[in-house]
């Protein structure tokens, strides 16, 4: 039986223990979701089969609930539902696993590395404690995900390839308490910057 959870759902936890990780394999289980779209659009033109390319511009669902009234979509959509989109679990597994970072240094490299993204301190240490809550919540899947060809060096399945715990403290209360005084901080350098006003030379 074939497994078809990709990395992200594996690093997020979004996938149901023992059901759609029970597969015998998983050949898309080491592999994230970009690479995947990119695959099949190549792959559409190889072969000249077009569905293939309406698969991977088809917005993700696990497809659970029905579709709207109209059936041209499901109501649920994977990125809505994990409150993460797959580039930002692409960028969060790389930098929890390549990296190694935890909350405070991953807090702290997305507010430069997404600086262009206009996000705020506050929103960007919300997306990394979101991540990591549900990363420590959702870790013992890991232990039982389905085996698969590892196409990136962040995999997921901790008991093949990942040899940290899988058992977390999920409040991160300290790390967290460290990334809410930075929020702080920032916050009231710029509200001191805005009381102060353009600066005449």
């Amino acid at each position: 039986m074939l497994g078809s959870s990709n990395i992200a759902e594996g690093l997020r936890g979004y996938l149901t223990k023992y059901d759609c990780s029970a597969a015998d394999i998983n050949p898309i289980g080491g592999i994230n979701k970009t690479d995947i779209k990119a695959f099949l659009i190549y792959f559409s033109e190889q072969v000249k089969l077009p569905v293939l390319r309406e698969i991977a511009e088809a917005n993700p669902s696990a497809e659970l609930r029905p579709s709207d009234e109209s059936n041209t979509y499901s109501s649920q959509l994977d990125e809505d539902e994990m409150g993460m989109t797959y580039a930002e679990l692409d960028e969060y597994g790389k930098l929890r696993k390549i990296d190694r970072q935890g909350p405070l240094s991953m807090f702290e490299h997305l507010l430069i590395y997404w600086a262009d993204r206009k996000l705020s301190a506050r929103e960007i240490g919300e997306k990394v404690k979101n991540f990591f809550r549900y990363y420590a919540i959702n870790r013992h899947k890991s232990t039982v995900l389905t085996p698969s060809y590892h196409c990136e060096n962040y995999g997921t399945d901790d008991n093949r390839f990942d040899l940290r715990q899988f058992l977390y403290d999920v409040k991160w209360e300290h790390q967290f308490e460290e990334i809410d005084k930075l929020i702080a901080q920032i916050e009231n350098e710029e509200s001191k910057d805005c009381r102060d006003g353009p600066h005449q030379l």
